[in-house]
Protein backbone atom coordinates (compact mmCIF):
# COMPACT_ATOMS: atom_id res chain seq x y z
CA UNK A 1 0.00 0.00 0.00
CA UNK A 2 2.75 2.26 0.58
CA UNK A 3 4.72 1.62 -2.39
CA UNK A 4 1.56 1.90 -4.13
CA UNK A 5 0.76 5.97 -2.77
CA UNK A 6 3.90 6.66 -3.43
CA UNK A 7 3.86 5.88 -7.21
CA UNK A 8 0.65 7.51 -7.22
CA UNK A 9 2.40 10.32 -6.65
CA UNK A 10 1.09 10.89 -2.95
CA UNK A 11 3.73 11.85 0.42
CA UNK A 12 3.80 10.04 2.82
CA UNK A 13 4.70 11.70 6.22
CA UNK A 14 6.96 10.22 9.14
CA UNK A 15 5.19 10.56 13.00
CA UNK A 16 8.05 9.70 15.09
CA UNK A 17 6.02 10.22 17.94
CA UNK A 18 3.63 7.69 16.68
CA UNK A 19 3.49 5.00 19.29
CA UNK A 20 1.63 1.19 18.52
CA UNK A 21 1.21 -1.84 20.48
CA UNK A 22 1.71 -5.37 19.26
CA UNK A 23 1.77 -9.11 20.54
CA UNK A 24 5.96 -10.58 19.58
CA UNK A 25 6.12 -14.26 19.08
CA UNK A 26 6.56 -16.37 22.71
CA UNK A 27 8.73 -19.14 20.68
CA UNK A 28 10.89 -19.59 18.13
CA UNK A 29 8.52 -21.31 15.76
CA UNK A 30 6.37 -18.79 15.69
CA UNK A 31 9.03 -16.10 14.90
CA UNK A 32 9.89 -17.91 12.12
CA UNK A 33 6.12 -18.19 11.16
CA UNK A 34 5.71 -14.80 11.33
CA UNK A 35 9.11 -14.11 9.62
CA UNK A 36 8.46 -16.07 6.84
CA UNK A 37 5.22 -13.98 6.22
CA UNK A 38 6.82 -11.13 6.37
CA UNK A 39 10.19 -12.61 3.84
CA UNK A 40 7.80 -13.30 1.64
CA UNK A 41 5.66 -10.57 1.27
CA UNK A 42 8.91 -8.49 1.17
CA UNK A 43 9.42 -10.35 -2.14
CA UNK A 44 6.07 -10.14 -3.38
CA UNK A 45 5.72 -6.69 -2.69
CA UNK A 46 9.52 -5.58 -4.49
CA UNK A 47 8.88 -8.10 -8.09
CA UNK A 48 5.20 -6.60 -8.13
CA UNK A 49 7.18 -3.02 -7.87
CA UNK A 50 9.81 -4.03 -9.93
CA UNK A 51 9.37 -1.40 -12.63
CA UNK A 52 9.30 1.42 -10.33
CA UNK A 53 13.18 0.56 -9.40
CA UNK A 54 15.55 2.90 -10.92
CA UNK A 55 12.84 5.15 -12.41
CA UNK A 56 13.44 9.09 -12.13
CA UNK A 57 10.04 9.81 -11.71
CA UNK A 58 9.61 7.69 -8.48
CA UNK A 59 12.63 9.65 -6.95
CA UNK A 60 14.10 7.98 -3.63
CA UNK A 61 11.75 5.14 -3.89
CA UNK A 62 13.10 3.89 -7.07
CA UNK A 63 16.89 4.96 -6.04
CA UNK A 64 16.79 4.54 -2.74
CA UNK A 65 14.32 2.62 -0.40
CA UNK A 66 13.93 -0.24 -3.28
CA UNK A 67 17.33 -0.79 -3.42
CA UNK A 68 18.24 -0.58 0.00
CA UNK A 69 15.33 -3.66 0.35
CA UNK A 70 16.50 -5.88 -2.43
CA UNK A 71 19.90 -5.16 -1.08
CA UNK A 72 20.10 -5.45 2.85
CA UNK A 73 17.02 -7.41 3.41
CA UNK A 74 17.18 -10.14 0.20
CA UNK A 75 20.80 -9.86 -0.94
CA UNK A 76 22.37 -9.69 2.26
CA UNK A 77 20.61 -12.20 3.98
CA UNK A 78 21.42 -14.85 1.43
CA UNK A 79 25.00 -14.71 1.19
CA UNK A 80 25.57 -13.89 5.00
CA UNK A 81 25.22 -17.22 5.88
CA UNK A 82 28.55 -18.40 3.38
CA UNK A 83 30.37 -15.44 5.34
CA UNK A 84 29.42 -17.34 8.69
CA UNK A 85 30.49 -20.45 7.28
CA UNK A 86 33.63 -19.29 5.89
CA UNK A 87 34.61 -17.58 9.22
CA UNK A 88 33.73 -21.30 11.00
CA UNK A 89 35.37 -23.37 9.01
CA UNK A 90 38.36 -21.30 9.01
CA UNK A 91 38.23 -21.98 12.64
CA UNK A 92 37.87 -25.54 12.01
CA UNK A 93 40.62 -25.83 9.48
CA UNK A 94 43.06 -24.47 12.01
CA UNK A 95 41.63 -26.41 15.16
CA UNK A 96 42.52 -29.93 12.96
CA UNK A 97 45.87 -28.85 11.67
CA UNK A 98 46.69 -27.86 15.43
CA UNK A 99 45.30 -31.48 15.86
CA UNK A 100 47.80 -32.80 12.98
CA UNK A 101 44.57 -34.43 10.88
CA UNK A 102 45.23 -31.80 8.25
CA UNK A 103 48.41 -31.22 6.58
CA UNK A 104 48.40 -27.43 8.12
CA UNK A 105 46.50 -24.28 7.52
CA UNK A 106 47.92 -21.02 7.36
CA UNK A 107 47.87 -18.97 10.34
CA UNK A 108 47.88 -15.74 8.67
CA UNK A 109 44.46 -16.62 6.93
CA UNK A 110 42.82 -17.40 9.87
CA UNK A 111 44.01 -13.96 11.38
CA UNK A 112 43.37 -12.34 8.06
CA UNK A 113 39.37 -14.24 8.44
CA UNK A 114 39.20 -13.35 11.64
CA UNK A 115 40.20 -9.52 11.34
CA UNK A 116 37.50 -9.29 8.59
CA UNK A 117 34.94 -10.94 10.69
CA UNK A 118 35.55 -8.52 13.91
CA UNK A 119 35.51 -5.65 11.08
CA UNK A 120 31.92 -6.61 9.83
CA UNK A 121 31.04 -6.21 13.88
CA UNK A 122 32.72 -3.50 14.26
CA UNK A 123 30.77 -1.58 11.79
CA UNK A 124 27.30 -3.17 13.19
CA UNK A 125 28.11 -2.04 15.94
CA UNK A 126 29.06 1.48 15.23
CA UNK A 127 25.62 1.70 13.11
CA UNK A 128 23.72 0.52 16.17
CA UNK A 129 25.36 3.22 17.74
CA UNK A 130 24.59 5.99 15.53
CA UNK A 131 20.85 4.65 15.26
CA UNK A 132 20.66 5.13 19.19
CA UNK A 133 22.33 8.78 19.05
CA UNK A 134 19.59 9.73 16.90
CA UNK A 135 16.74 8.29 19.17
CA UNK A 136 17.46 10.43 21.58
CA UNK A 137 15.09 8.63 24.35
CA UNK A 138 16.29 5.83 23.55
CA UNK A 139 17.53 3.30 26.20
CA UNK A 140 20.91 2.58 25.94
CA UNK A 141 20.98 -0.71 27.85
CA UNK A 142 19.82 -2.15 25.21
CA UNK A 143 22.37 -2.14 23.18
CA UNK A 144 23.67 -5.67 24.96
CA UNK A 145 21.45 -7.28 23.09
CA UNK A 146 22.80 -6.56 19.87
CA UNK A 147 25.06 -9.68 20.33
CA UNK A 148 22.16 -11.82 21.02
CA UNK A 149 20.90 -10.29 17.45
CA UNK A 150 23.94 -11.17 15.65
CA UNK A 151 25.07 -14.85 16.94
CA UNK A 152 21.12 -15.79 17.74
CA UNK A 153 18.49 -14.34 15.57
CA UNK A 154 19.75 -13.18 12.72
CA UNK A 155 20.66 -17.35 12.05
CA UNK A 156 16.65 -17.59 12.10
CA UNK A 157 16.47 -15.15 9.77
CA UNK A 158 18.50 -16.63 7.10
CA UNK A 159 16.99 -19.64 7.58
CA UNK A 160 13.44 -17.30 6.89
CA UNK A 161 14.93 -15.85 4.02
CA UNK A 162 16.15 -18.72 2.12
CA UNK A 163 13.15 -20.31 3.08
CA UNK A 164 11.23 -17.68 1.20
CA UNK A 165 13.29 -17.48 -1.83
CA UNK A 166 12.88 -21.16 -2.43
CA UNK A 167 9.39 -20.97 -1.92
CA UNK A 168 9.06 -17.90 -4.26
CA UNK A 169 10.75 -19.26 -7.27
CA UNK A 170 9.25 -22.84 -6.68
CA UNK A 171 5.90 -21.15 -7.07
CA UNK A 172 4.13 -22.68 -3.83
CA UNK A 173 1.03 -21.34 -2.89
CA UNK A 174 1.25 -19.41 0.86
CA UNK A 175 -0.98 -18.70 3.09
CA UNK A 176 -1.33 -15.85 5.59
CA UNK A 177 0.36 -17.84 8.93
CA UNK A 178 -1.03 -15.64 11.45
CA UNK A 179 0.02 -15.71 14.91
CA UNK A 180 -1.77 -16.94 17.63
CA UNK A 181 -3.07 -14.18 19.81
CA UNK A 182 -2.16 -15.10 23.19
CA UNK A 183 -2.91 -11.53 25.13
CA UNK A 184 -0.18 -12.50 27.57
CA UNK A 185 1.29 -8.76 27.61
CA UNK A 186 0.06 -6.44 30.07
CA UNK A 187 1.09 -2.51 29.40
CA UNK A 188 1.34 0.02 32.26
CA UNK A 189 -0.78 3.40 32.16
CA UNK A 190 1.25 6.07 31.98
CA UNK A 191 2.11 7.66 35.13
CA UNK A 192 2.00 4.20 37.00
CA UNK A 193 3.96 4.59 39.97
CA UNK A 194 5.05 1.39 40.45
CA UNK A 195 6.31 -0.86 37.39
CA UNK A 196 4.77 -3.91 39.03
CA UNK A 197 1.48 -5.03 36.82
CA UNK A 198 -1.68 -5.11 38.27
CA UNK A 199 -5.02 -5.39 37.23
CA UNK A 200 -5.99 -1.94 38.04
CA UNK A 201 -2.49 -0.47 36.85
CA UNK A 202 -2.43 -2.59 32.91
CA UNK A 203 -4.75 -2.88 29.95
CA UNK A 204 -3.92 -6.36 28.23
CA UNK A 205 -3.47 -6.62 24.32
CA UNK A 206 -5.95 -8.35 22.54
Amino acid sequence: MTINIRRLGYRIAYEENAIAWTEVPETVRDLVKQRFRWSFGTLQCMWKHRAALFQPKYGALGFIAMPNVWIFQILFSLISPVIDLMVLWAFVSAALAQLGYTDGYPLADLKQTVRYFFLFLGVELLTALLAFALERREQWSLLWWLWLQRFCHRQVIYYVMIKSVLAALSGALVGWRKLERKASVGVREVGADSPAESSSSSTQIA
